[in-house]
């Protein structure tokens, strides 16, 4: 009876520690970056990026990289001249966002849980870095994927990337009087571990434990 409940408790610890210690990954067809040009004063588009990766790791170290060749307008042209004139993809391939959380938060949601968290990062694009405050809130959504959203948008200074000539450049070919050098930028990024409760059951107990009391 004592080694059972012993066994049960080791389990439940290890079960409570697991997906804390797991590497968590982008999944990309769950996630969304946008950001918003301004232009002629008054006039907004979103625009988003088809290619995210990203890692959470087991130290709460955050790292998003945004392919900036699979930058979307929904319209060809003006993804090509961004390409060129703004982002320069030839040389500037991605742009990455790091940050770091307490590796214990995830693991210690639950399935329906949602948390509030500010962190402190660095957004590094066109070969300059910049620090970044994020607030965001990360749900549950089941027990092995977690949802995190902004908050308030990254407002990203074009100057402060050296992008501001690109940008003049993008005004100039358009006719436009106008295009701003402040960029809000949103995300919804949903990140999934390999390693699920079921599967440790499954697998991890005896492992862990060299018992063959785990069910």
């Amino acid at each position: 009876m004592m080694r059972k409940l012993s066994t049960g408790i080791l389990l439940a610890a290890l079960l409570a520690a697991l997906p804390a210690m797991a590497q968590w990954k982008v999944d990309p067809e769950r996630s969304n970056v946008e950001f918003i040009s301004i232009k002629a004063k008054d006039v907004a588009e979103v625009h988003t990026f088809k290619e995210i990766q990203g890692t959470i790791a087991e130290d709460g170290s955050v790292t998003i990289a945004l392919m900036l060749d699979s930058v979307d307008t929904l319209i060809p042209i003006r993804n090509e001249r961004m390409r060129e004139f703004l982002f320069e993809t030839t040389d500037y391939k991605e742009a990455t966002l790091t940050a770091k959380i307490e590796p214990e938060l995830l693991g210690a949601m639950q399935p329906g849980d949602i948390r509030s968290i500010t962190a402190e990062g660095n957004l590094s694009l066109h070969g300059a870095t910049q620090p970044m405050t994020l607030s965001m809130r990360a749900a549950r959504v089941s027990d092995n994927a977690v949802m995190v959203a902004s908050i308030k948008p990254l407002i990203v200074n074009a100057e402060k990337f050296g992008l501001g000539t690109g940008i003049e450049k993008l005004r100039e070919i358009a006719g436009l009087s106008s295009i701003s050098h402040a960029v809000p930028v949103t995300f919804v990024i949903t990140f999934v571990t390999q390693i699920t409760i079921t599967d440790w059951q499954r697998t991890g107990c005896r492992k862990h434990t060299h018992s063959h009391s785990c069910g």
